[in-house]
């Protein structure tokens, strides 16, 4: 089922509420800020075996607790706001999650050393299959298998899928510039 159809069955409307914001204005849609880019692939990251559902409901935690996903400040944290991470309830608490989130940070100032920008590494690698990328992902980054890699990439409009044709997204979303539409 499509995140657009489940968004539809859900209840009540609170719950829906919380999933149609976004799926209304930030799923699928393109990000250009690299530190947006990174934290979507943070909250990506902490939703693997969680409900979708549970990370939008943390997000501003995520925010406070990972400098607002200051990708230059997550990749000079010390064992100490390693610490300070695993024991924040306003997060997911998990050693491997917290590690990847700043091991990333790390491969991401690289990237952008040699590349110029995390987006443009990404755009640097377009087009690629899902498979093309998880592999390309995995060979780069931490804690990134099939399903983090395909939902991070369909949710900044890398990869088609975030909206069926029918969705009165779609084409809001073609417009604002997602890669998998252009040829």
């Amino acid at each position: 089922m499509s995140y657009c159809a489940a968004i539809e069955t859900m209840q009540p409307e609170a719950r829906k509420d919380l999933h149609k914001r976004y799926h209304d204005h930030h799923y699928g849609f393109p990000i250009h800020d690299d530190n947006e880019l990174f934290g979507r692939l943070i909250m990506e990251i902490n939703q693997a075996g969680l409900s979708w559902e549970t990370i939008l409901k943390k997000e501003e935690s995520f925010r406070a607790a990972y400098n607002n996903f200051n990708i230059a400040a997550i990749a000079a944290y010390t064992e100490a706001d390693r610490e300070r991470l695993l024991n924040d309830a306003g997060i997911i608490r998990n050693r491997l999650k917290v590690n990847a989130a700043i091991e990333n940070a790390k491969t991401i100032q690289q990237l952008q050393k040699e590349f110029g920008s995390f987006e443009k590494w990404l755009e640097h690698h377009h087009p690629k299959t899902k498979e093309e990328w998880v592999k390309l992902f995995k060979k780069t980054f931490r804690f990134t298998g099939g399903e983090i890699v395909g939902e991070f990439l369909m949710s900044i409009g890398y990869l088609p899928g975030a909206h069926t044709e029918s969705c009165l997204v779609h084409q809001k979303a073609v417009k604002a510039g997602a890669l998998w539409a252009k040829k």
